[in-house]
């Protein structure tokens, strides 16, 4: 899947935005991509995620055991490559500031791990959810997501795979572009919510 055809998947569910947008990570951005438009569209998420899912076994050596997302952007397109790659799915959610797992989910000492989120832009949310694979007895054999917003910048410690990668810039709030900062400002994601 080329890059245009992922993006023409995102402009088809209204996905691509344009404006001002407060990401998860505190930057700001005049492009936003809502991935959970795309993935409600059950037949868009398991055709986007099957063509991932190829990547990360082509990435992968050996077997996988899991998949491992944090939540919130990463449970519905952790989901389908779990079912993808025909292995459970698992979600961290943000307890006091922290990724945890809730709901009865454990992971198995040594069991190999792919962490799938749906964007990645500095990688912070990555980080911390291989963090805690990893402090729960895990390995992380690699890491997937739908868009790379960093262009491939973004370190994550482990092999990322992702359908497309983007180079869209982003701004700290008191360095923004004067055309941007002439526009209000909109915080999609749900980082930070009360």
């Amino acid at each position: 899947m080329t890059q245009d055809e992922v993006l023409n998947e995102f402009r088809a569910a209204g996905a691509l935005l344009e404006g001002h947008f407060v990401l998860s990570s505190g930057l700001h951005s005049n492009r936003y991509l809502q991935c959970a438009r795309v993935l409600m569209d059950p037949q868009r998420a398991a055709r986007l995620c099957a063509v991932l899912a190829e990547q990360v076994r082509a990435m992968v050596t050996g077997h996988i055991d899991l998949v491992a997302s944090p939540a919130m952007g990463g449970v519905v397109v952790g989901y389908e490559m779990g079912r993808q790659l025909g292995v459970p799915s698992i979600f961290f959610e943000r307890v006091d500031g922290k990724l945890t797992l809730r709901r009865g989910f454990d992971i198995a000492k040594g069991a190999r791990v792919v962490m799938v989120e749906d964007i990645v832009t500095t990688g912070l949310s990555s980080r911390e959810c291989i963090e805690g694979i990893n402090a729960e007895g895990g390995v992380t054999v690699g890491a997937a997501c739908l868009i790379d917003r960093s262009g491939g910048k973004a370190d994550i410690g482990v092999p990322l795979a992702a359908l497309t990668r983007l180079d869209i810039p982003t701004y700290a709030a008191d360095k923004l572009p004067p055309e941007l900062a002439a526009i209000p400002a909109i915080k999609p994601g749900s980082r930070g919510l009360k």
